[in-house]
């Protein structure tokens, strides 16, 4: 699980995507979008598909996430490249198992995004 420490100094240091300021609720939006960035399977270059990655994160997590906490949790992923919304993984999506969810206390909190996810957009799906 990512430290509060390791995501204040990455808050400092990322290049965020937007121009207005970043956006960030809670530590835990992050640590929801950093499981859900390490569940794709990653490939060498960019994604060429165009996906609004924050609402497939919340539809997935039930919580509220920005575009920042998305920026956020790519810069500290060892395995993601490249800048929002074009990292570095298939454009054919992993569904991440919910079990990633577990010990992050925001997930699940606002469910009115839950309402909207939707399985078929996830050509794979964790175990």
């Amino acid at each position: 699980m990512l430290s509060a420490e390791a995501i204040s100094q990455a808050k400092t240091a990322v290049v965020y995507s937007n121009q207005a300021p970043p956006h960030h609720e809670s530590d835990d939006c992050i640590r929801i979008a950093y499981e859900w960035l390490d569940a794709q399977l990653k490939i060498a270059n960019k994604c060429s598909k165009r996906y609004s990655l924050k609402h497939l994160v919340e539809k997935w997590a039930g919580r509220y996430v920005s575009q920042a906490d998305v920026d956020v949790a790519a810069f500290l992923h060892p395995d993601i490249a490249g800048k929002y919304p074009h990292y570095n993984f298939s454009a054919q999506l992993m569904e991440p198992n919910l079990r990633r969810l577990e010990g992050i206390a925001e997930a699940m909190t606002q469910m009115n995004y839950r309402k909207d996810f939707s399985p078929g957009l996830y050509k794979y799906h964790e175990s």
